[in-house]
């Protein structure tokens, strides 16, 4: 009879998997992609190297399932804060501050995850993750389109564009260090919400209201 793991071993091996991953997620935040090595990765997780191999043969292959499971939990995050929203127009709000805040507390591992500069195999795995942000934004201004929150535009150009100021603006080499001052970190989302409302055409006293909703006091 084949053997057959158990729900404990399961369960096990699953905590190790993402002890890993957490390793690497510090790691990343602290030194870039580039410090994301099985060496360093096991002294941070407490484990020998050879147990990071068993789950992740290559480095290649720990940072892919990185950069996956940090895109689908921001991907996640901006849906349910849209999805939560009262309206079509708040929702795409409500998205865009929420990947802005989000990237902004967390400004070296989002850099290292969206757009660090690293090997081409490494960069192509991420790229499925900014095409995943656009696509959101996407969605979400044909949506406003569709109920004549928005001017009629291409959505297909725009969500990048947003997606592409969003990151020079608070996490790429050109943004403002803002030293974890909380008030400062909460001006910066809030600017960078109202530039892309503006961006996309909403007025200047809607944008504000729309932005003072989504961005906590």
């Amino acid at each position: 009879m084949p053997y057959r793991r158990t729900e404990n071993v399961v369960r096990r091996l699953a905590e190790r998997e993402q002890a890993i991953l957490d390793a690497a997620s510090a790691v990343a935040a602290e030194g870039g992609m580039a410090a994301v090595q099985i060496a360093q990765v096991a002294a941070r997780a407490g484990i020998a190297a050879g147990t990071v191999y068993r789950y992740f043969p290559s480095k290649t292959d720990l940072v892919a399932e990185l950069v996956a499971t940090i895109a689908g939990r921001e991907l996640d995050a901006m849906k349910a804060a849209a999805d939560a929203a009262p309206g079509p127009l708040s929702a795409l709000a409500a998205a865009i501050a929420t990947f802005a805040a989000r990237a902004l507390n967390a400004r070296r591992l989002a850099w290292a995850v969206i757009a660090e500069p690293v090997d081409a195999e490494i960069d192509a795995m991420r790229l499925d993750y900014r095409q995943s942000l656009a696509a959101e934004l996407e969605t979400r201004i044909k949506t406003a389109i569709g109920g004549r929150h928005l001017s009629d535009q291409d959505a297909r150009v725009a969500a990048p564009a947003i997606v592409g100021a969003l990151m020079e603006g608070l996490i790429g080499p050109l943004a403002p260090m803002l030293d974890g001052d909380a008030a400062a970190h909460r001006e910066a989302v809030q600017a960078a919400t109202l530039l892309a409302l503006r961006a996309l055409g909403v007025v200047d006293a809607r944008a504000r209201g729309l932005v003072a909703q989504c961005v906590m006091p």
